[in-house]
């Protein structure tokens, strides 16, 4: 046996560990359920992302706000700085019409007459109105140079930042809409009839079903159900991702699909059944199949004891769908079977 030093010891397990560190970075959900919860936790961390971003946009309406509140301090204080400079101006224009070089030469060499002495004042009063004029324009350019640096700043912060956050929506985005692909990919597999176009079955989008809860019962749009293996039958996602994985243990245990008569019910259709079976079927607008989440069964499951019924009600649970207690006895209904999302989303 030839031993490695440690060094070759670890290049040679390099290799291997890279290939298990990519074979975990690319794998893929292995089922429904699995995709159910990537799809889920792709729109939650969506849903947060984009709650950031607005809170970010809504701190940049601040700071602009902040930053044009300070743009109209310094143009208050140019236009104050114009008052305080109005009266040198005046000055300057004074003395240029009545020069004081002479009345100067006059008290340099003793003069001092009122004339004299009131230029003297005046040459006086310039030069500390020029001094104090140059100090408030020079802090007033500070401040315009301050000012506008900050701004620059902030506005290219913002840019940078919303920027950021917007690729990175765009980012969690994209992996979610890969996910429901890639569900919607495994239902036509499964034999799930989906958008013949070839995108992904928007009604099969389980992060869509928190939406219906808050439509009418029964008037649920066409684009909010999905499919089942059986044809006509449709659920809302998350409960017909269930129902579909329910439907493939069941066939592995009975070489058969689980028979449906019917699941979701428009609220006409469910009017027309109240009509028809009194006291058999629940009012308009109450049912549990006109939100989605019940179906009605055959193929053995309908007979109360059977060995369909018996392991429908001992692995439904363990995808979300239970016989409700009701229907074991008021009224008597063992082919009426509900999803519980609140049990679904343990799962």
């Amino acid at each position: 046996m030839i031993s490695l030093s440690p060094g070759a010891a670890a290049a040679e397990r390099a290799p291997v560990e890279a290939r298990e560190v990519r074979s975990v970075l690319v794998r893929e959900p292995v089922n429904l359920v699995e995709l159910r919860r990537e799809a889920e936790k792709a729109a939650k961390d969506l849903e947060v992302a984009t709650k950031a971003l607005e809170q970010r946009r809504a701190e940049i309406q601040a700071s602009e706000k902040e930053l044009t509140a300070k743009l109209r301090e310094l143009q208050a204080a140019e236009r104050a700085f114009a008052q305080v400079r109005q009266p040198l101006s005046d000055l300057v224009g004074l003395l240029y019409q009545q020069p004081i070089g002479g009345d100067l030469a006059s008290l340099m060499s003793g003069g001092s007459d009122v004339s004299t002495l009131r230029a003297m004042t005046d040459a006086t009063q310039l030069v500390e109105e020029r001094e104090r004029v140059l100090e408030e324009s020079g802090r007033l350019h500070a401040e315009r140079e301050r000012l506008a640096a900050e701004a620059q700043e902030i506005r290219a912060g913002n840019l940078l930042s919303e920027a950021q956050m917007g690729a990175e929506i765009q980012t969690l985005q994209a992996r979610s809409d890969k996910i429901v692909k890639s569900l919607t990919k495994a239902l036509v597999k499964l034999g799930v009839k989906v958008d013949k176009s070839g995108q992904a079955a928007g009604g099969c989008n389980p992060t869509k079903a928190a939406s219906i809860g808050d439509l009418p019962n029964g008037l649920i749009p066409k684009l909010y159900l999905c499919p089942l293996q059986q044809r006509g039958q449709e659920l809302r996602a998350d409960a017909a991702l269930a129902f579909i994985s329910l439907n493939e243990a069941y066939r592995k245990r009975f070489g058969k699909p689980i028979c449906v008569t019917d699941s979701y019910r428009s609220l006409a259709e469910q009017q027309s059944v109240y009509y028809r079976r009194p006291g058999l079927a629940a009012i308009p607008g109450r049912s549990n199949h006109g939100l989605g989440l019940a179906v009605d069964l055959c193929g053995g499951v309908q007979n109360f004891r059977s060995a369909e019924f018996n392991w429908l009600e001992a692995n439904g649970k363990e995808y979300g769908w239970i016989h409700p207690q009701w229907a074991y006895v008021s009224p008597f209904e063992p082919w009426h079977w509900e999803y519980d999302p609140k049990l679904g989303s343990l799962l």
